[in-house]
């Protein structure tokens, strides 16, 4: 019996099967299908097969547009060209985040490059995408397959199957890249040597080639890079989505960064020995960005500000005035209450409010929880941020800036 689509969204994809997702049949079928839509796929894969399509090539072009779908998040239309594995996909870079991977190496002078994790090559098309030279290496034979058909446009891109870190050494490059494997089924790895190869196996290379660059997850800690190196942790759209450590020619500067991609911009912040002062809530609270508060730089965005901590331990900077930054979420303060429940649920139904998004941080109230308790009616919509200020907890009324900007048009 032929693999069903649910048995290859349950385990990886074996080499077989990696060979059918990128037939010229599988790509052929693939490219007729409509946009994918779950409730459709049982009656597609029915489809397929009376046409003619065995079981294992119906599952193989119905996962490729599942994933392809998925895909657009990540790569946009480039996806529609791609082949893809579950965890290949998950892992990947973002094709904007990809681009800034592959302008470091070629703004250092970097020609060529070797991509120790190709996975499903993300990094590597960035790369090849703006002439440079690309080794990318993947240790799955499956993988390696997927990869090499989403390569096949490069001439300079060549995928070889193997264990990169015993071989890398043997090749003539100028800079290496690697983004360790954080997902094994559905386990993550958070400590930086329980990664895919582990990450001080990859850092030793340096000695080898000074212009390493190593994508790591977002939590890792501070201490776990080399000091002479620049770790920037990055957010897009406001999700904090990697680190990246930056060796040699590869590093702007010395120490913690964080880089803020919105709406195709992206706006960088560095560690600059700012230190935060804590002050009394003002007409203005600003959210930090993820990537901000993870790289430890709410100090530098409070500077810029000219604004304070409204406690010593929480990422909320409180200022005199509303300045448009991209490093943080503005919003005026509306009202500052002690937080309770019946005095929050009195205070909102006096003025209407049936719609409430609540914001939380230093508190262990549970959003949906409170929501329920709250019993809100009325027509009106309100934001509310629970909080410690100078050590209290409280329920601050705020309108976000963008929305009091519109209302002054």
């Amino acid at each position: 019996m032929g693999a069903s689509p649910a048995s290859w969204n349950d385990r990886p994809v074996d080499i077989e099967e990696a060979r059918v997702a990128t037939s010229p049949d599988a790509l052929a079928l693939l490219g007729s299908l409509p946009p994918y839509r779950a409730r459709d796929a049982l009656a597609q894969g029915a489809a397929l097969r009376s046409a003619g399509a065995s079981a294992e090539l119906a599952a193989a072009v119905l996962t490729q547009s599942r994933l392809r779908a998925r895909a657009h998040v990540k790569f946009g239309d480039f996806a529609d060209g791609m082949a893809f594995t579950t965890e290949g996909l998950e892992q990947a870079t973002r094709l904007e985040v990809a681009a800034l991977h592959a302008e470091r190496f070629r703004s250092a002078g970097i020609d060529r490059v070797a991509d120790l994790t190709a996975g499903i090559g993300a990094d590597a098309m960035a790369m090849a995408a703006i002439g440079l030279a690309v080794m990318a290496f993947e240790i799955d034979h499956a993988t390696a397959l997927i990869a090499d058909h989403n390569l096949r446009h490069w001439e300079r891109a060549v995928v070889v199957h193997a264990d990169s870190i015993p071989t890398v050494r043997d090749v003539d490059v100028d800079g290496v890249f690697a983004d360790p494997g954080r997902r094994r089924a559905s386990a993550r790895r958070h400590r930086p040597e329980d990664y895919l190869p582990p990450l001080d196996a990859v850092l030793a290379l340096r000695d080898a080639y000074p212009a390493l660059g190593v994508k790591v997850g977002p939590g890792i800690p501070h201490s776990a890079p080399p000091a002479d190196s620049e770790t920037e942790w990055v957010s897009v759209d406001g999700d904090v989505v990697e680190a990246g450590i930056w060796c040699g020619p590869l590093a702007r500067r010395e120490g913690r960064a964080a880089l803020v991609v919105s709406q195709g911009r992206a706006h960088g912040i560095a560690d600059d020995g700012a230190v935060a002062s804590v002050g009394p809530l003002g007409p203005y609270l600003y959210e930090p960005d993820g990537a901000v508060i993870r790289a430890g730089l709410v100090a530098e965005v409070a500077d810029r500000l000219g604004g304070a901590l409204v406690d010593p331990t929480i990422a909320y900077v409180t200022a005199p005035s509303a300045i448009p930054t991209p490093f943080a979420s503005g919003y005026r303060v509306v009202d500052d209450l002690p937080f309770g429940v019946k005095r929050l649920k009195a205070y909102l139904r006096e003025r209407g409010v049936g719609r409430v998004t609540i914001k939380k941080r230093g508190t262990a109230v549970t959003p949906e929880e409170l929501r329920r308790q709250l019993s809100l009616r009325g027509d009106a919509e309100a934001t509310v941020i629970l909080t410690r200020v100078a050590g209290h907890q409280r329920a601050i009324v705020v309108k976000p800036l963008d929305e009091v900007a519109d209302a002054t048009r």
